[in-house]
């Protein structure tokens, strides 16, 4: 729980971005967290809770104090004949999470494996993929208020889930630490093999009568397939969210572009893959200077080595621009840039 200053993030952010804290302190516990935030050299200071730092972009030092969620811990809580209650700590690495479960044959997480980043952070965006989102299998979390250091709970629908969207990212922003999530997943296994290319990875892997273990084997499977590994590529995974547009927009431009795919939202919306919206527009594989568009999916931003987070940021800038020129749908960021 040490204080240190002048702090390097450059190992703290998945995109390997190159910049500092003026403050920076981990913690273990809700009590040294509590502690932390009643210290009176940091009352004043702006705060920055960092999780794997898999979701961020930095384009400047920190003024501030960055605190890194390290609580750990998973344990089951309770049982039903349907569910299985398990809480883990805001600090547990998501794929670690993801692990214990299918070591225990719960269900509900297995779409979402090898998300980057931690259980904390986790409920912030509603993670989610293939067809599967957090809220679907979440029961509460806990959280630290920073202004009190008061611990408090919050249900589903307290969290007001909606597409990479939550209460934390709107009118509670910057104001909670979530410290645990609890999670209800299943005993009964529904498995979501529907969306994207599941059903044929799992046909490619000869498997007729997937697991929740087999599904999971061929998300991750995907997932290495098209999505560079941040430890040798500096990245943030998607950076943009699949837009939601209007059915009468996509009737418009489904003719112009019959090969244009979309996924039902509601009887009035549609989701379009943003990734196959800028490959389209020519971005998929370029590279400027030391960053640039990922060769192998058009949603990941990569830093080659060295890139300023400006630069990636102009980048994400001239790429909404030009999707937005070509088909009249914004794109937005899934990435928070700081």
């Amino acid at each position: 729980m040490k204080l240190q200053t002048d702090f390097p993030l450059k190992p703290y952010n998945t995109f390997g971005i190159d910049v500092k804290a003026k403050l920076f302190a981990s913690f273990e516990s809700v009590q040294e967290l509590q502690h932390l935030l009643q210290m009176p050299e940091l009352k004043q200071e702006q705060k920055l809770i960092l999780g794997g730092g898999s979701n961020l972009l930095f384009t400047k030092d920190f003024d501030g104090v960055v605190l890194q969620n390290s609580i750990k811990g998973i344990e089951i809580l309770q049982e039903d004949e349907n569910y299985t209650f398990v809480k883990a700590g805001g600090g547990e690495v998501w794929h670690e999470f993801v692990l214990f479960t299918l070591q225990h044959s719960l269900g509900g997480v297995e779409n979402l494996s090898l998300i980057p980043g931690t259980v904390g952070a986790a409920p912030l965006q509603n993670i989610g993929a293939y067809g599967v989102e957090l809220k679907d299998v979440f029961y509460e979390l806990e959280a630290v208020e920073m202004e009190t250091g008061q611990l408090k709970k919050f249900d589903n629908a307290d969290c007001k889930f909606g597409y990479r969207e939550s209460v934390f990212k709107n009118e509670l922003k910057g104001r909670f630490i979530v410290t645990s999530v609890t999670f209800r997943l299943h005993r009964n296994h529904k498995l979501n093999t529907s969306y994207g290319a599941i059903t044929t990875t799992l046909e490619e892997m000869h498997i007729q009568q997937p697991t929740i273990q087999d599904v999971s084997a061929a998300v991750c499977h995907i997932r290495q397939s098209k999505l560079p590994d941040p430890k040798q590529i500096g990245n943030a995974g998607s950076f943009f969210k699949n837009p939601e547009i209007p059915v009468t927009l996509f009737d418009i431009l489904k003719e112009q572009y019959p090969n244009m795919p979309a996924y039902p939202v509601s009887e009035t919306t549609v989701k379009v893959p943003a990734g196959w919206l800028i490959e389209q527009c020519g971005w998929k594989g370029k590279v400027i200077e030391n960053y640039g568009v990922h060769k192998n999916q058009a949603l990941v931003l990569v830093n080659y080595g060295g890139a300023s987070g400006e630069k990636v940021k102009q980048l994400a800038h001239d790429i909404i621009q030009s999707v937005e020129k070509r088909f009249g749908i914004k794109l937005n960021p899934e990435v928070n840039i700081m």
